[in-house]
């Protein structure tokens, strides 16, 4: 009989160049809580449905995401404080993406730090209690599934007293009956009833009913990952690699050898200047910059796999560090020609947000190649994906801090200066976040800039749907006439 395993000691690490297995979706012991559902389990998750149903916006974005995240951030906090500092750090993490709803108004920007938002929520609750970061980003649905009966088990030896019940219905229903006939008889204690309620039809009784069983399920799977996390997956070893140190090299050292060749070969063509790309029959900026761009994703893409499976498969003495050393030097040069790439391109034609994005890609994929190389090169590797995760996530908060929409409006203002070119369409289609640098612009091209944006920018919408950039923008389009646009003599 085997003896038991002590799951309070930490697992020993793998020996030199081995990598631990990839672990199942989800671990194989994952019992649950024993016990039923507490009361302020229950509280918290009356609490987290009503903060979204109240405060996460109906039109625009705007602050009520952010009041959102915080009410359910308050109500994990209740049931588990002090967090662990890593918790807590994802925590304020999906704080400030879901914030980003407050200061921006440029929906793409706003519909990829919601989720990345939710994403790192996950990771505040269930992260540490899951081998893969990926896993720990997906698990709170299903905790929140499999909360539902933990919390049906809790209101069943609650012991709801029915009295009270009855006595807090009738309360609501005193204070809508005598609240609609204050609210009829005086307009500013209206208002303030408009603003701080939902509309209360159909749709909005929906609306309402599914943000509350939402915000209560999220609220229940979060405290059902804290409450009763899943057990530690064992560690298990790699056994060694059975190839001999020539059989890993030499496809290994191949490669190295093809990168060095090309680099060698085209190092005009990497690092030329628009005076090359100009003189090269056939070759054009969006050529050069395309071409650039997924020379980087393939790089990256190899590079990720000939660095990890050959770290799986190297055997001892098999110059691991040296090949893949080379190889991600070699890489790294093709990365900063893409990166060059695409900033001559923008230069060229214009700054626009595609163009943007896709150089801060470029960035975070360099950035993950490194971390990538330092956990290879390392004496003991781990699988970086966590450190790329984290970089991705502080990317975005960064991104957002940048203001793209504003830097982009910024960039082609300052080459209409210096060139008399500009894309007047385009910067129509910005969003709120734009109108400071377009004002800059001279007449008409103000005015055929700033009118679409007047046209789709309202000024409705309650506190919830209040935000920095539109509040901003209002006094300088308060003077413009919304239009669908014109044509501008440049």
């Amino acid at each position: 009989m085997s003896a038991p395993v002590d799951l309070t000691k930490a697992p020993a690490a793998p020996p030199e160049g081995l990598l631990p297995p990839t672990p199942p979706l989800f671990p194989v012991r994952w019992a649950g809580p024993s016990a039923p559902a507490p009361r302020a389990v229950l509280g918290a998750a009356v609490a987290g449905g009503a903060g979204l149903a109240v405060a996460v916006p109906e039109d625009a974005p705007g602050v009520g995401w952010v009041v959102a995240a915080l009410v359910l951030a308050a109500t994990t906090w209740v049931i588990r404080r002090p967090p662990h500092p890593v918790d807590a750090a994802w925590g304020l993490l999906a704080v400030a993406l879901a914030g980003v709803a407050a200061v921006r108004d440029a929906e793409w920007l706003v519909s990829i730090c919601l989720p990345a938002a939710c994403a790192a929520g996950s990771l505040a609750v269930g992260g540490r209690s899951f081998r893969g970061v990926v896993t720990g980003a997906l698990v709170l649905p299903v905790a929140a599934l499999r909360g539902l009966r933990w919390a049906g088990r809790g209101l069943s030896v609650a012991r709801v007293d029915l009295r009270l019940a009855l006595s807090a219905v009738v309360g609501t229903g005193l204070v809508a009956v005598f609240g609609a006939l204050l609210a009829s008889a005086d307009a500013a204690f209206s208002g303030l009833v408009d603003g701080l309620l939902p509309a209360w039809d159909v749709d909005g009784v929906a609306r309402v009913l599914w943000l509350s069983g939402l915000g209560a399920a999220g609220t229940v799977g979060a405290c059902f990952l804290l409450v009763a996390p899943p057990d530690p997956p064992q560690p298990r070893l790699v056994p060694p690699s059975r190839l001999r140190p020539v059989e890993w090299a030499l496809p290994v050292g191949s490669l190295v050898g093809l990168f060095a060749v090309f680099v060698a070969v085209q190092f005009a063509t990497l690092f030329g200047s628009d005076a090359h790309v100009l003189g090269t029959t056939g070759l054009t900026y969006a050529e050069y910059a395309r071409s650039g761009f997924w020379q980087l994703l393939a790089v990256t893409v190899l590079a990720l796999g000939v660095i990890v499976l050959g770290a799986r498969w190297a055997p001892r003495r098999a110059g691991r560090r040296g090949l893949l050393g080379a190889l991600a030097v070699l890489s790294l040069v093709i990365v900063a020609s893409a990166l060059s790439r695409m900033w001559l391109y923008q230069e060229a034609y214009g700054f626009t947000v595609l163009r943007l994005l896709v150089l801060a890609c470029e960035l975070w994929l360099g950035l993950g190649f490194l971390l990538v190389l330092g956990t290879v090169l390392a004496r003991r590797p781990r699988r970086p994906l966590r450190g790329m995760v984290v970089a991705g996530a502080v990317a975005l908060v960064a991104l957002a801090g940048l203001d793209p929409e504003r830097f982009v409006a910024e960039q082609n203002v300052a080459r209409y200066a210096a060139t008399g070119q500009v894309d007047v369409a385009y910067l129509a289609e910005l969003s709120a976040d734009a109108v400071p640098a377009l004002a800059g612009l001279p007449e008409p091209l103000r005015t055929c800039a700033l009118g679409p944006i007047a046209a789709r920018t309202g000024s409705g919408g309650d506190w919830r749907s209040a935000n920095v950039s539109r509040a901003r923008a209002e006094g300088v389009l308060a003077g413009v006439t919304p239009s669908r646009g014109c044509v501008s003599p440049y």
